[in-house]
């Protein structure tokens, strides 16, 4: 296979790794311990887990559909290849 039917690139692979590990980071930003039946956890409603967390998840989902959009300046025009008509 060509190089140029690939889809993506090295470069979009990279910015979606990038994005992924953003995701992650929110993730686990939002974890912790709960609470149990006997013992309450005042840390379970704190700003990190319920603003901060998910803005990072949310930045890191805009960031991975940037890295599947994005394209190289010398690609944006699409090749077409002319085929001959056997009439």
């Amino acid at each position: 296979m060509k190089k140029e039917q690939f889809a993506f690139g090295r470069t979009n692979f990279i910015l979606l790794a990038i994005g992924i590990t953003i995701v992650i980071l929110g993730l686990v930003l939002m974890s912790g311990s709960g609470s149990t039946e006997t013992h309450f956890d005042p840390e379970i409603f704190s700003a990190l887990r319920i603003k901060t967390a998910p803005s990072v998840c949310l930045f890191g989902y805009l960031f991975m559909i940037f890295a599947i959009l994005w394209r190289p300046a010398g690609k944006h025009k699409t090749q077409t290849h002319k085929t001959e008509d056997n009439e």
